[in-house]
């Protein structure tokens, strides 16, 4: 609906209708996760039998809460771990690529940005099986050659955070090429007039400048990567992250826990996702 064309009181009320349902459509889902892990009982479905914090912070079976749950905790910091790896080596390799296809014209360019595109497009549980078996082959053809062994290419986390690295760059990439197309070069001329180094220039004009965007792009590939299934399912060994141990843990039957975990996540992300906002209110 476009409001500055008059509509008719109907059109109205049928937009509003549509919107309305969409919203509740997106949040409906959600709002019975959170519920229910509140609830009462060692099942997360009805009837609700009473509110509760034990799937928080009970410390006894059946009722141990998720605080008390060491396998969940210890995927948590799992988690933590390859995400902050991914988004140190996202951020750092997407404001290389923003620079590199922004600022310099080559043979081939479009080719390489295709390429870069290509993750994007890739289920990721073919990206995954992709990884796993080349790696798997290269660690096979270096330990014949070498006699020596390369744990590091075998699944397990260096290979999770490979895995998630070789598409959340791209969105890294994608996020600060935005902002640096809209930088006015010739602040960065005159400080080289005025006998600044071009690194000098980059570091104490341009970069402050792209600050805004790195940071959103780091929390976009923090988030992504906490959320990230399918790479990481081909790719995990036996430190798994919280999306996999869900998946374990689901397989055996639900339980409230998975309800807390679930809203602990969804609260974790909100406040990420607004200080991403705050971060890219800052851009103008």
């Amino acid at each position: 609906m476009i409001p500055t064309i008059p509509q008719k009181p109907l059109h109205v009320w049928v937009w509003r209708a549509y919107v309305t349902t969409f919203f509740i459509y997106l949040a409906l889902p959600l709002t019975v996760v959170c519920v229910f892990a509140f609830n009462d009982s060692l099942f997360p479905s009805l009837p609700w039998q009473g509110f509760t914090w034990d799937w928080f912070f009970g410390t006894d079976q059946p009722r141990l809460g998720v605080f008390n749950e060491r396998p969940i905790m210890r995927s948590i910091g799992t988690s933590a771990f390859v995400a902050v790896w991914v988004a140190v080596l996202s951020v750092a390799v997407g404001t290389c690529n923003a620079f590199l296809f922004e600022r310099y014209n080559f043979r081939f360019k479009g080719l390489l940005y295709v390429l870069m595109l290509l993750p994007l497009v890739i289920p990721g549980i073919i990206l995954g099986i992709s990884i796993l078996v080349a790696s798997n082959f290269l660690a096979n053809t270096l330990e014949d050659a070498t006699g020596l062994w390369f744990d590091s290419l075998r699944p397990g986390l260096p290979l999770v955070i490979l895995g998630q690295f070789s598409f959340i760059a791209t969105f890294a990439t994608l996020v600060i090429s935005a902002r640096l197309q809209k930088f006015d070069r010739s602040l960065e001329e005159a400080a080289l007039n005025l006998g600044a180094t071009p690194w000098g220039a980059v570091r104490t004009i341009t970069l402050p400048y792209l600050f805004p965007a790195i940071a959103g792009a780091a929390v976009v590939a923090v988030l992504m990567s906490f959320e990230n299934f399918n790479t990481t399912l081909m790719l995990v060994g036996s430190d798994a992250p919280l999306t996999i141990t869900m998946f374990d843990r689901l397989k055996e039957g639900s339980t409230p826990v998975l309800n807390a975990v679930s809203l602990l996540l969804m609260l974790a992300s909100a406040g990420l996702g607004l200080m991403s906002l705050a971060l890219q209110g800052k851009k103008e």
